[in-house]
Parts: structure tokens; sequence; C-alpha cells
């Protein structure tokens, strides 16, 4: 491995994606052909590559419909892989989560169903419930993103509007055996909060999700309230009958990630500390990482320099102003503006799916430069921090990191290199 520090972040996260894509975790979890049908389904960033692997690997007939964001689709001759848009559902998504639904009507107890299941799935499987409309979801769902709002609560209300999400798939599965292999995007790995859980109970209530509305003053319709108020908008709860044939299994975490790239990092000689899921202010969280980075080079605590630092988790960015970003820029461009060009110490940022917000790139890089190139281009951090503008400060140092679409996602990689101590 190369000791260049760019090259190094780079390969670092290429790793960690690598790690969590399903042609290295699914195949060996999938279930033995028996009797009955089987209907692969699935939804999320990682779902075409996740049925490519499941045609190839499955003996029987099988066939199937999937979703996927633009970009993300897969080539599969049984398996219908259709694309849709994220993270702001559209009409594709609408029409694909009404035919998963008809496909899955009418199974056995014979049958079963494979469910593909990542990232972004709440935004593409979009079904609104009775009375509410896919525009009225549109618009909660760009509130939601702007608010601040952690993925748990995000994901509480999306579970209480939707006619698919919460549990509702399995519902409409039953009695048929429902295997869900999932990817985590959330921290924790809870599977009631990856895309919304569809096929898994939900404590959840819509009490809760009226309180997230009010919590960050997001005004709704009046039926929106009043379809939140109604009995049946509550989501399938635990032990609920039609969960007894669900099984869920996760097949890619964040820490297995954060795991492989601190095994490469490790063979390049550096002693490697992981913070785990990290959530809160995308700025607030680079604040507590600059403190960490610099006692590290200052006083050789918790780690001696050279070594790594790698978080993990969704951090949120509250938008308050005008520029372009996504949470990944938005750390990196306060982590600069911490640590004012710090000697010695470079980071890399970026989401595994490749997409930082609603940015064409995965992340960023910084230097120890950054900061001093920046001032002579004529860029204050603190200024572009508060404009929200993380993509347009790194896209004008030339250090904006682009993956293309990875087709899997584990949510934010986090990566600091500190290879220098204040004493040398």
């Amino acid at each position: 491995m190369s000791l260049d520090p760019r090259t190094l972040l780079r390969e670092l996260f290429d790793t960690a994606i690598a790690a969590a894509h399903p042609a290295q975790t699914l195949a060996r979890h999938l279930p033995r052909v028996h009797g009955g049908r089987t209907i692969v389904i699935g939804a999320g960033k990682a779902a075409g590559a996740m049925a490519e692997v499941a045609e190839a690997h499955w003996n029987g007939e099988v066939d199937g419909l999937v979703v996927a964001p633009y970009g993300y689709g897969a080539n599969c001759q049984r398996i219908e892989v259709v694309e849709a848009a994220h993270p702001v559902p559209d009409d594709a998504g609408e029409r694909v989560a009404r035919r998963v639904l008809e496909l899955v009507s009418g199974l056995t107890e014979d049958d079963r169903v494979i469910f593909l299941l990542s990232g972004g799935g709440s935004a593409l499987l979009a079904l609104p419930a009775e009375g509410i409309s896919l525009d009225d979801k549109r618009a909660l769902n760009k509130a939601l993103l702007k608010s601040g709002a952690a993925i748990d609560e995000m994901n509480c209300v999306r579970k209480h509007l939707s006619a698919i999400k919460g549990g509702r798939l399995a519902r409409a599965c039953w009695p048929a055996s429902v295997y869900t292999y999932a990817i985590s995007d959330v921290p924790g790995d809870e599977a009631t909060v990856i895309a919304s859980g569809p096929t898994v109970g939900d404590p959840t209530t819509s009490a809760d999700a009226l309180a997230i509305l009010k919590r960050y003053g997001i005004e709704v319709p009046a039926h929106i309230r009043a379809w939140l108020e109604d009995p049946r908008s509550e989501t399938v709860k635990p032990g609920d009958p039609c969960l007894a044939r669900s099984y869920f299994t996760l097949i890619a975490t964040p820490q297995q990630a954060l795991d492989a790239a601190a095994a490469k990092a490790r063979e390049a000689g550096l002693e490697v500390l992981i913070l785990g899921d990290l959530e809160g202010e995308s700025r607030d969280v680079a604040k507590v990482h600059a403190g960490i980075a610099r006692q590290v080079r200052k006083h050789g605590q918790p780690l001696k320099a050279p070594c790594l630092i790698l978080s993990g988790g969704e951090t949120t960015v509250t938008v308050r102003g005008k520029g372009r970003g996504g949470r990944n820029a938005e750390f990196l461009l306060s982590l600069t503006a911490a640590l004012k060009g710090e000697p010695g110490i470079w980071a890399l940022a970026g989401d595994t799916d490749g997409i930082d917000g609603m940015e064409n790139n995965a992340g960023a890089l910084m230097s120890p430069c950054s900061y001093k190139r920046a001032l002579a281009a004529g860029l204050n951090p603190l200024h572009e921090l508060d404009d929200n503008n993380g993509f347009g400060f790194f896209a004008e140092l030339g250090d904006l990191v682009t993956t293309g679409p990875t087709r899997t996602n584990v949510n934010d990689f986090r990566a600091i290199l500190i290879l220098e101590s204040a004493e040398q």
C-alpha cells in the first residue's frame, strides 16, 4: 500500500466500499431451493447489484422486481430492475411499489419472498397511505432533509405515511415466508430503521411521528395531520402474527467496512482508532474529530502518530445557507475551519453509496494545505460553512472525491490520517 496520503486515503475508502458490496456478502446467506414459488423483490442503492448476485446463485426458477436509483441498474435476465428517484421520490417509485404489492399478493405457505433491502429503499418504494399524494410525500421529504432530523426520525414519519413500510410489506406477503437480506446504512443497524423497515415490526407510533414534526417545526397540511391522528396510520407492531414467517438477516454493516479499512491501514504500519457509528450535526462532529486529531499530534493521546482515526454513521446538516454540498463535504469544511492547517493532518470523508447529499461526488479530501489554499483563493472556510457550501469549497480546491455509483451503501466513511507529532 502507498504511503502517499492522498492515495492512501482513497485506497482505504475503496477498501471500505468493496467490503460492503453484495458480490462479497450476499450469496452465502441465500435460502435453499425447495418447493413453491420464489419471488425476488428489492429496493435501495444496492438493490441492482444484490439482484445480480441472487439471480446468479439461485438454482431454481425465480422471477421478481427490484428498484434502484437512476444510474444504479443491473444486468439481470429473470429479475426486472427498475430505476427511480432518490432521495426525493418520483412517479416511477410509486408505480414500482404498487407492482411489488401486486407481485406478492395471493402467495401460499409453500412460497417464499426474497427481499433485497438497502439504504435508499424508503424513497424508492414510495407508496403513500390512503388520502396522501406523492406530492405530499415529496414536500415532506424535502422538509425533513433540510430540518436536521436524524435518519430514524425521518423514517418514523415516512413509515406512518406509507402503505408499504413499517411492516406492511410483510403483511402483504403473508402467509409466504419472507427472507429479508439487508445492507445497513443506519447507526446501530436497527432493522426497523433501514429503509423504514418494510418487513419488520415497528415499535414507533403515529404520535411519535407527530412529535418529530413538531420538534423540527415542520408544518403539514390538515389532511396529513388528520391521517396521523387516525388509528389506521399505525404500523405493524412487533409480535404481529403476520411477521411469524418473516426472517431478517444483515449481510453488510458500517462496522464491516470500517474493519476492512482498519486492516488495510495496519498493513501500512498505522495504528488505528475506530470511533464507530456517529450521529449529530456534521459541523459539530467535525469539531470533535479535530480535537482528537490535535490531541494525537500534540500529546500522542490516545494514539501516537502515524495513525488513523476512522468513523462512520450518518451525520445531519441543518440547511441555513444557499450553497451546495452534502454532509461529508460539510464535515470536512468544518474540520478545515477547526484545524486551520494543522501540519501533518489529512482527512477524507465520503458516502459509501458514491453520492454526498444530492451532488455527483462521494465526498472530498482535506490536506494540511487546504486552509491556506482556500484563503489564497478568496474562500473563507467559516463563511462557506455558514452558507452550507462544502461542495463549492472543495470543488474550487480540486479536492472532490468522485466514485460514481458504488451499488452499495453502508453510510458515511471518515478517515483522519495523522502523519507527524508536534515534537518532530
